[in-house]
């Protein structure tokens, strides 16, 4: 009868000990204890009926047995390693890492990804917030950034001619009749995007907007919020305000939906993923198209 092979900890330990000439130095390699690699010598050499090893006061020197015995367990090690390296790294390369602003996340990206998995459920999908867009993301596979048309990073493609809205709490709102309203009116305004102000004014023909006064933050998401709220009104891209808008937290109080000179942009890294970082971007592609 067949007996089955010796455990792979017990080939593990004999190899890296036989390199090494050490019991203490495979323990450390392989986080194993010095008694532990010596037992699982002693094991394989029980199953094998041979010693591996000559034992010497301060010292390891290997038998006959074991220097024949090591090249084809090198052979073997390597094959298993291999193997699970593969495995490992088609795993890997179903792993799809989109760095993304964390307001687009909120906003859009959700529906955009919903039907996603339920027809590419090998794909797993990592989402990489970000505040401030880079594109120069260490991590991702794709890249979505919102960019000012005279600074598109180089490779990148739109995702849709965004625009600008106006944006106030109904109770808010109630309180304009007339463009000029919102001068006297508190203000919410995101920082690094005031232009959204400047060009909304301009498309209902009133302004300068006072930039000194108002309420201040770095995040979209978090103006929409301190709007909804009744805090004041802000400017934002249309595709971030959908949300708001359906639920009937904010109003806009004028139809003016002016071009947006920022928009958002996708950009796939040179990652080696094989088909399904394409795939991921593609299917963002078409439903940027489909928010036109």
């Amino acid at each position: 009868m067949h007996r089955p092979p010796p455990p792979l900890n017990f080939i593990r330990s004999f190899e890296c000990a036989a390199r090494h000439l050490s019991f203490t130095l495979a323990a450390k390699e392989l986080g194993y204890t010095q008694a532990a690699i010596s037992m699982h010598v002693r094991s394989l050499e029980k199953y094998v009926g041979r010693p591996l090893f000559h034992r010497n006061p301060r010292s390891l020197t290997l038998t006959e047995m074991g220097e024949a015995f090591l090249p084809t367990l090198y052979e073997a090690l390597a094959q298993i390693d291999s193997a699970t390296e593969s495995i490992v790294s088609s795993a890997r390369d179903q792993t799809v890492i989109i760095a993304c602003p964390m307001s687009l996340a909120v906003n859009w990206m959700s529906r955009c990804l919903k039907g996603f998995q339920a027809t590419n459920p090998d794909i797993e999908i990592v989402i990489h917030g970000t505040v401030w867009d880079s594109d120069a993301d260490p991590i991702s596979d794709i890249t979505i950034s919102l960019n000012r048309g005279d600074d598109i990073p180089d490779g990148a493609q739109r995702l849709w001619q965004d625009k600008l809205t106006l944006l106030a709490s109904p109770d808010m709102a109630s309180r304009i009749t007339k463009p000029a309203d919102i001068l006297e009116l508190p203000k919410i305004f995101v920082l690094g995007r005031q232009e959204y102000w400047t060009d909304f004014v301009h498309s209902i023909g009133i302004g300068p907007i006072d930039f000194d006064r108002g309420l201040r933050t770095n995040g979209s998401n978090i103006a929409l919020d301190f709007a909804a709220n009744g805090m004041g009104l802000t400017a934002s891209l249309s595709s971030l305000a959908e949300v708001y808008l359906e639920r009937g937290l904010l109003v806009e109080p004028f139809e003016s939906r002016p071009q947006s000179p920022w928009n958002y942009y996708i950009k796939m890294h040179n990652r080696t993923k094989g088909s399904a970082d394409r795939k991921v971007a593609n299917w963002i592609i078409a439903s940027g198209q489909a928010h036109i």
